[in-house]
């Protein structure tokens, strides 16, 4: 049986991402693009863009959603979602913020005997 467990990975200040900014992490060899909005809300996703494989982490975010940088395709940082005709989506990361800092639940699986 597979049990899933999860832990909080600090990832580093929320002063380290400027207003309507974003940067790459890499926990356990995954490339998460981590976003912040205007009002300082923070999001995680998987960074690369379904359609070609772009970073996300390097679009111009606007709103709860980022460009990618290759062919324009607008990403939902809230679901994931692909916005417009497209159906695809990217993974999220459960995020939240701590005295200034930034946490990724990342889900870690570990196999149980039963």
């Amino acid at each position: 049986m597979i049990e899933a467990t999860f832990e909080w990975v600090d990832i580093g200040g929320l002063s380290e991402i400027p207003p309507r900014g974003s940067r790459q992490v890499k926990v356990d060899n995954y490339a998460i693009a981590i976003f912040r909005t205007a009002d300082d809300r923070v999001y995680a996703i998987e960074d690369r863009c379904p359609h070609l494989g772009g970073p996300l982490s390097q679009g111009i975010v606007h709103g709860t959603a980022v460009t990618c940088p290759l062919h324009s395709w607008v990403i939902s940082v809230e679901s994931g979602k692909v916005l417009g005709s497209d159906t695809d989506c990217v993974r999220t990361i459960p995020v939240r913020k701590d005295n200034g800092r930034i946490l990724l639940r990342f889900p870690f699986y570990s196999e149980q005997v039963a």
